[in-house]
C-alpha cells in the first residue's frame, strides 16, 4: 500500500464527518449555496473535525465566493489556503506556495523535539533519523529524556538498528547536560543533523517548562547558531487539547514546526488547520502509523486530496 493510500485510509473517519451522505461533497456548488441547511451541515461537519470556529467561518466564506463547479473543488481550495502559514510564527516564511511539498531540511543542524507525554516523540525522533539518513545526511541522536528510563533504552535500540550514534546521560540526570554534550559533539564531528529528544512534560508544570528553556539555552551555549529548529510533536487524537498545549510550548520555546502523529483512524484530522492558523508555523511531517516510513513530509495539496477522497 502506498503512502497516499495509507494517508487516505487514516483520514477516513474525518472524511466521514465531511461527507455526511453519498454524493454530498460532489454536489453542485450552486445547489449547496441555495440551501442554508446544507451549509449548516457542512459547518457542523467542519467543527466536528476540529477545524475550529474562526477557520470554519473563513472556509464557508471562501466557498460562497468560489468559482468552482462543485463543493469538493471549492472546499479543497479553501482548505489548502488555510493550511499554509501566514507568517505569524517567529522567523517563518510560510509553507510552499500552492500546496507544494515544503523543504523539511532543518535551517541549521540541531532540531530540538518537544511535546507532552505519550505523543510518540521518541519514536518520531527515530523515524526522522531514518528519513534524513536515507537522504544522505549524517545524523546523531541526543537522549535528553533522562527521567523515563525506557526512553533512553528505546532510543538506544533505534540507534543500534539504524547505525546512528546517540549521546546518552545517566538515568535521572540533567537533560541540559546531555543536550550540551550532544551539541558540542555534533559541532566537533561536523554531523549534518542532531535530533535532541526531550522528556514529555505537561504544559501546565512551570518548573518543567522552565527546564525546557534551559535545554535550549545550553544548546546555544555549545553552538551559538543552534538549535535552529524547535519542533513539537502533537497527537491528532487530542484535537483542540493538542492545540492548547502547543500554544503554551510556543510561549516558552518558540516553535518553528509541528509534527502531527496518529492521524490514522481519528475523526479530528481537521486539527491541522487551527495549528497552522493560530501558531503561524508550518506542519513539517505527519504520521499515519507505526512503521518508519509512515512519517512523511506534509504537503497540503496531497493531504486535502486524501481527506476529501
Amino acid at each position: 500500500m502506498s503512502w497516499y493510500e495509507r494517508l487516505r485510509g487514516g483520514l477516513s473517519k474525518t472524511r466521514q464527518q465531511l461527507n455526511q451522505n453519498a454524493g454530498f461533497l460532489g454536489t453542485d456548488l450552486r445547489d449547496i449555496l441555495s440551501n442554508s441547511e446544507s451549509l449548516e451541515d457542512l459547518e457542523m461537519a467542519l467543527l466536528a473535525a476540529d477545524v475550529g470556529a474562526p477557520a470554519t467561518a473563513e472556509i464557508l466564506e471562501d466557498i460562497r465566493s468560489s468559482k468552482k463547479r462543485n463543493l469538493s473543488e471549492a472546499l479543497a481550495e479553501a482548505l489548502i489556503l488555510q493550511l499554509e502559514p501566514r507568517g505569524a510564527g517567529p522567523g517563518q516564511e510560510g509553507a510552499a506556495p500552492g500546496g507544494e511539498r515544503p523543504d523539511v531540511d532543518p535551517d541549521g543542524h540541531v532540531v530540538m523535539m518537544v511535546g507532552v507525554n505519550g505523543v510518540g516523540k521518541t519514536t518520531t525522533v527515530a523515524k526522522l533519523g531514518q528519513y534524513y539518513m536515507l537522504r544522505g545526511k549524517s545524523v546523531m541522536f541526543a537522549a535528553g529524556d533522562t527521567f523515563r528510563a525506557a526512553a533512553g533504552t528505546q532510543l538506544g535500540v533505534w540507534s543500534e538498528r539504524l547505525g546512528i550514534p546517540v549521546i546518552q546521560g545517566v538515568e535521572g540526570g540533567d537533560p541540559a547536560a546531555v543536550a550540551f554534550d550532544a551539541a558540542t559533539s555534533r559541532r566537533a564531528r561536523g554531523t549534518d543533523v542532531l535530533l535532541v529528544d526531550t522528556a514529555g512534560r505537561l504544559h501546565t508544570k512551570h518548573d518543567l517548562m522552565e527546564e525546557l528553556r534551559k535545554v535550549k539555552r545550553v544548546i546555544t551555549k555549545a553552538d551559538p547558531d543552534e538549535p535552529a529548529e524547535v519542533w513539537m510533536v502533537i497527537d491528532a487524537v487530542t484535537g483542540q487539547n493538542g492545540l492548547q498545549q502547543a500554544k503554551k510550548f510556543h510561549e516558552v520555546v518558540p516553535l518553528t514546526g509541528v509534527i502531527v502523529t496518529k492521524l490514522d483512524g481519528t475523526a479530528k484530522g481537521g486539527i491541522l488547520i487551527p495549528i497552522v492558523r493560530e501558531l503561524g508555523v508550518p506542519i513539517k511531517f505527519i504520521g499515519v502509523g507505526e512503521r518508519p516510513d509512515d512519517l512523511q513530509p506534509f504537503e497540503s495539496r496531497e493531504f486535502v486530496r486524501a481527506l476529501l477522497g
